[in-house]
């Protein structure tokens, strides 16, 4: 039997899996068929519904609703009151039931509070959405997108420091990771220090 927390104002549905040390605070509801990972941390007011998989140490903040189709992997966050869609043209008297699009959102990337990522996108590893965007494509690992639509304005480091790598290798004032761009897409030079 796994080891975790819920607080006793949340529900957890039978058939959920839940992994070891997550906590799952006030008001939420994990639905039957959800899987959440070892070490997440899900805050207030969180719905995850049946079909949504969450991997090992994901952070959801405040008011989020995952939905069926929506992949978290490993290390990612979700800021307060972020918002993903299920339904590309939703329609209330129109079932849409069979036309839910995956959405995945790779290892290590972060969106920021109140963005919206509409369905059927990928965001890449260790990339930044800046508070409010609007993600509509797909984004690169480790691009910085802001904005309404979101627009890719730049590169962030592993540990989310936003990076300069326009004349030539950048390297993380953080962390001291390095990078360079290559055919518009940004890679890492070497390994990342542990810290990052």
């Amino acid at each position: 039997m796994a080891d975790y927390f819920v607080h006793q104002s949340s529900f957890v549905d039978e058939g959920a899996v839940i992994g070891d040390g997550t906590k799952i605070w006030h008001f939420c509801h994990v639905m039957r068929g959800a899987e959440i990972g070892e070490r997440c941390n899900l805050g207030q007011n969180v719905v995850v519904m049946p079909g949504a998989r969450l991997g090992n140490n994901v952070k959801v903040q405040n008011n989020v609703s995952i939905y069926q189709g929506v992949i978290l992997e490993d290390d990612t966050f979700c800021g307060p009151s972020c918002v993903f869609t299920n339904v590309q043209t939703p329609r209330s008297h129109v079932s849409r039931r069979e036309e839910y699009l995956e959405t995945r959102v790779k290892r290590g990337a972060t969106i920021g509070a109140n963005a919206t990522i509409v369905c059927g996108v990928t965001l890449g590893e260790f990339c930044l959405i800046g508070a409010g965007a609007v993600v509509t494509k797909d984004v690169q690992p480790y691009a910085l997108v802001v904005g309404v639509p979101g627009r890719q304005t730049g590169w962030v480091c592993r540990c989310g420091v936003p990076l300069t790598v326009a004349d030539g290798p950048g390297e993380c004032s953080r962390c001291g990771a390095r990078y360079r761009e290559s055919d518009g897409r940004l890679e890492s030079i070497d390994p990342p220090s542990s810290s990052g």
